[in-house]
């Protein structure tokens, strides 16, 4: 049985949308700079952070703002354009798969 992922804001990840691109996994000490400050995604990329140990705080950095902390198991749907970063809650491990249509 396969878990939905988390939504918390939208557009949601278009019927059919495959991943192009996967990095990590990383651990606490390895996840990049970039992932711990306010970034988004580019225009027609969907991401899907899936947490496989541990827990991270994801944090939304637009106007609604908000937050959510993941724990193992948890997958989080990030949609294009909104802006985001993550907060390390000590020992993690996480991965990351890029989506498009």
């Amino acid at each position: 049985m396969t878990v939905a992922p988390i939504a918390e804001r939208g557009p949601p990840l278009p019927s059919g949308a495959r991943a192009y691109r996967r990095i990590g996994p990383f651990g606490a000490d390895t996840i990049p700079a970039g992932l711990l400050r306010r970034h988004d995604l580019k225009p027609g990329a969907w991401g899907l952070l899936s947490v496989t140990a541990g827990s991270i705080h994801f944090h939304w950095d637009d106007e609604a703002g908000g937050g959510r902390l993941l724990k193992t198991g948890d997958t989080m749907l990030i949609p294009p354009g909104v802006p985001h970063h993550l907060e390390r809650q000590g020992s993690v491990t996480i991965e990351i798969a890029f989506c498009a249509p």
